[in-house]
């Protein structure tokens, strides 16, 4: 369907959910008259029928299969490779189950509404931090450690959560509170990784510190965004890059940043690349990832069969390596860090198709290899200290990478 104008009067929400004008109760109990339900119950069902649990009236917790591998100890996800974190210790989770896109890669299916701005109630961050938890470890984490195959100890870590992916689905930074949510998780000490589709670059720019922040960036140019994000934003080409600007602010205040990119067969030429570079150095991120896009059940309903759209590890690694070329063609000469940003080859999952390239500064200084893995409890320390931000700051939770 075609984009909708931010200007229009067209509705916020695809969803049966609009027809609603009765009040509604916030989960603190205050009523709000007029504010309809994100969720239709329709899309409430099907949701929980796909192994959600919704939170509230507009947030959602699911687990991870890499989080059910990990307490199986069949590996972790490529956020452990990369990042260093325990996977089955990571809830995956969204204040916002609507979202500004209708991908044709996503994952979710199309089970969550889509939205422009945010005209619904607002839960209490506090209630969806404490519901998210206890439903993960209610629900999954208890249902995989009673079923037998959990290794003991991991069970037993499992149980208590050090790190939040806000990328379930949806799009988080559209939630009103959500620097409130994210100050409740970092008082629990669990890390965060927030995933945006960079359609909302004003509520970005707002954002507080967080462990790590990304941008996806699904296409390298506004026409491809077009037909492969979907998005209902008219100008979605604007606000993605407004977005990589603001990324690249976040950055220079010593903060973890990230362009992720979605690798689909057949986008990965070298003019795909060239055009990627010259928003990756917009953006200037420490750190950029390719990843394969996932098999969804919408390519058989096309006629596209999996070969057509999902490349293996081994052309997204080739795709990477030309990134990295083209990055390093036409790399500056100094970035305002007295860094020359160019990116090289980190390291890779290849259980995932997935590719890390780091910024130099990223690299040893006292030997060879990287330093992209976080020391969590420096990041924790480093928030209590209000001066602790500033020109590479983020190298201060910065540890080996094995």
């Amino acid at each position: 369907s075609a984009p909708v104008s931010a200007e229009t009067e067209a509705p916020p929400i695809a969803s049966d959910a609009m027809s609603t004008t009765a009040s509604s109760s916030s989960s603190s109990g205050v009523e709000r008259r007029g504010a309809p339900p994100m969720l239709s119950q329709k899309q409430r069902d099907a949701l929980t029928a796909k192994g959600y649990e919704v939170i509230g009236s507009h947030s959602a917790v699911k687990m991870c299969r890499w989080t059910k591998n990990a307490m199986k100890g069949r590996g972790h996800c490529y956020k452990h490779t990369f990042y260093g974190i325990a996977s089955h210790q990571c809830m995956e989770a969204t204040p916002s189950l609507a979202c500004a896109n209708k991908c044709t890669f996503c994952w979710r299916s199309y089970t969550n509404p889509v939205a422009m701005r945010w005209v619904f109630d607002v839960d209490e961050p506090r209630d969806i931090v404490e519901g998210s938890l206890e439903a993960h470890g209610r629900r999954f984490v208890r249902q995989v450690a009673s079923g037998g195959v959990a290794l003991p100890d991991r069970a037993e870590e499992a149980r208590e959560v050090r790190h939040c992916a806000l990328s379930l689905v949806g799009e988080p930074v559209l939630y009103p509170r959500f620097a409130e949510m994210l100050s409740e998780l970092h008082s629990r000490r669990i890390s965060t990784f927030v995933v945006t589709n960079g359609q909302f670059p004003e509520q970005l720019k707002a954002l507080p510190r967080v462990t790590q922040l990304y941008v996806s960036v699904d296409a390298p140019t506004a026409a491809k965004l077009t037909e492969v994000g979907r998005p209902l934003f008219v100008d979605a080409w604007e606000r993605l890059v407004s977005s990589l600007d603001a990324l690249r602010v976040h950055g220079e205040r010593g903060r973890r940043t990230v362009c992720r990119l979605t690798v689909c067969r057949g986008a990965t030429s070298r003019d795909d690349a060239k055009d990627f570079a010259d928003l990756i150095l917009r953006a200037r991120p420490d750190f950029v990832e390719a990843k394969g896009v996932t098999p969804v059940p919408q390519f058989a309903k096309g006629g596209l069969k999996m070969t057509d759209v999902i490349p293996t590890h081994s052309e997204v690694r080739a795709f990477a390596e030309l990134l990295q070329e083209e990055l390093a063609a036409r790399a500056p000469q100094d970035d305002g860090r007295g860094q020359t940003p160019e990116y090289d080859f980190a390291c890779e999952h290849r259980h995932s198709c997935a590719v890390l390239l780091a910024r130099s500064q990223w690299r040893n200084p006292d030997g060879p290899g990287w330093r992209t893995w976080i020391d969590y409890e420096a990041f924790f320390e480093s928030l209590a200290d209000p001066e602790s931000e500033g020109l590479a700051a983020e190298m201060r939770w910065a540890s080996p990478t094995p």
